[in-house]
Order: C-alpha cells, then sequence, then structure tokens
C-alpha cells in the first residue's frame, strides 16, 4: 500500500513496526515524477509484498526532511522497524528497487 503522509505523527506511527520504502519527492521535481509510477506499479503488483511504500513531499513535511538530512530528491530510505537500513538518491528503475529493498 502506498501512504502519503501528512503530519510527522502518522510517519513515526507507520515506520514504527514492519518495513518501509520512504520516497522523499516534491511536485516540481522531474525525476521524482519518473520514479512515482514505477512504485505504483510496484504497489498493483505486489512485488515488493510487506513493504509499506511511504510518500514524503519536502515542500509539505520540511522536518522529516531535515530529520533525515534529505539535501536532494528523490531519496529513498528502507526502514525496518523504525530504523534506516539503506539510503538512495536519485531516481531507480523497477529492479533497482527490488534489489534495494532485498539486499541483505
Amino acid at each position: 500500500m502506498i501512504y502519503h503522509v501528512e503530519s510527522v505523527n502518522e510517519f513515526d506511527q507507520l515506520i514504527s513496526s514492519g518495513e518501509c520504502l520512504v520516497d522523499f519527492f516534491a511536485t516540481w521535481c522531474g525525476p521524482c515524477k519518473m520514479i512515482a509510477p514505477v512504485l505504483e506499479g510496484l504497489d498493483k503488483t505486489g512485488e515488493l509484498k510487506e513493504v509499506k511504500i511511504i510518500k514524503i513531499d519536502v515542500d509539505e513535511l520540511p522536518p522529516l526532511a531535515e530529520r533525515y538530512g534529505v539535501q536532494a530528491i528523490p531519496t529513498l530510505l528502507y526502514i525496518k522497524d523504525g530504523k534506516i537500513v539503506r539510503q538512495q538518491l536519485g531516481f531507480l528503475n523497477k529492479n533497482q528497487i527490488i534489489s534495494f529493498v532485498d539486499k541483505n
């Protein structure tokens, strides 16, 4: 499922347990517009299984971007049980996103 987070509290609750793929984006960002349909496709096909896809608009929630040191977008975070496992800057295609999440 894709979550469009609207508050810091909502975000903190979502990441507290389980696996999350967090997409920091902005509506004016070209590469962000390219990655959005890739994430939607992964959600529809269920290829990320139990991973919550969380979208954060950096213009709407700057405190979260600051918390994670996001200085460029898109930035992806893979978070497990509230802890950052990996971070990636820039556009990733479908297979790269799957590898990013599944990497041991």
